[in-house]
């Protein structure tokens, strides 16, 4: 798991964290932190030469070797979605529709992915809390089913009983996150956390 540590990222986690944060603020907070995080999550994308014309010769570059496609799962991955299309404007989006039973704390599929070629993709998981981990190894267990073989996975928060289950599953999938939080209470959720991430972003409360 990589915690990606940053001050930038700290400050506006805190104002996220805060129960009186509007849905407003809190929509833009989620967007500039999943910003500051493209850079981790990216760093180790492949590459491969390419042939470039300035204005005054020729030279050589870097371009992405692969194409990028993001699967935000739906809903609360959505306010993921946008801050890694700002700085990756070519990636396919693709949608994972997964909702937890608040009875069995277990994901059940509502929207499966439409037909994205993941075969030769770099595909990121966009999900904003990792909690008990269940929607996290279903969607991930989802792609690898449509040929997704060079997989991340991105929260903004996690539970160490979400990221053991996750790890545990899916070891070859590199897990990214802005916090690792103190665990999980009665009820699923991330604590000290910052609510659901859904309804905070859609003004669902």
């Amino acid at each position: 798991m990589n915690v990606v540590d940053h001050p930038l990222i700290a400050d506006r986690l805190a104002r996220l964290r805060q129960k009186d944060c509007s849905c407003e603020q809190f929509r833009l907070l989620v967007h500039n932190i999943t910003c500051l995080m493209v850079p981790a999550v990216t760093a180790e994308l492949a590459t491969e030469g390419t042939a470039v014309e300035t204005p005054l010769e020729s030279t050589r570059g870097k371009r992405l070797a692969r194409p990028i496609v993001l699967v935000p799962i739906l809903r609360a991955g959505l306010s993921m979605a946008q801050g890694f299309l700002d700085l990756l404007p070519e990636a396919v989006v693709a949608h994972i529709g997964l909702r937890r039973n608040d009875e069995t704390l277990l994901p059940e599929v509502y929207y499966p992915n439409a037909p994205v070629d993941f075969s030769r993709a770099d595909t990121i998981l966009l999900d904003p809390m990792l909690a008990t981990g269940g929607s996290a190894i279903e969607a991930a267990r989802l792609l690898k089913q449509q040929k997704a073989t060079r997989l991340r996975y991105a929260s903004l928060i996690a539970a160490p009983e979400g990221v053991a289950a996750f790890e545990s599953l899916h070891p070859d999938i590199p897990l990214y996150t802005a916090a690792l939080d103190r665990g999980l209470n009665e009820q699923g959720y991330i604590c000290p956390g910052l609510g659901d991430a859904g309804d905070r972003s859609f003004g669902t409360l």
